[in-house]
């Protein structure tokens, strides 16, 4: 099968108390991991206070060369 460079991502471990500066976006800035679930992050903004709760989001981890599309 053929090999093609692959861009990853997958799902952030966030923690709860966790410090975290999102670099681009509508998110961007800084936040404190204040809540998690299976399927929504809450996050508190430390300057505003604002408090505010997403669908957890993944992040670019690496390329890589690898088989694409995996078919198992």
């Amino acid at each position: 099968m053929a090999r093609f460079t692959v861009t990853v991502f997958k799902p952030y471990p966030f923690e709860v108390g966790e410090k975290i500066n999102i670099q681009e976006g509508p998110r961007s800035g800084d936040w404190e991991v204040i809540g998690i679930s299976e399927h929504k992050v809450t996050l508190k903004c430390p300057v505003t206070g604002k408090e505010v709760k997403w669908d957890r989001f993944c992040y670019y981890v690496e390329k890589r060369e690898e088989e694409w599309p995996k078919t198992d």
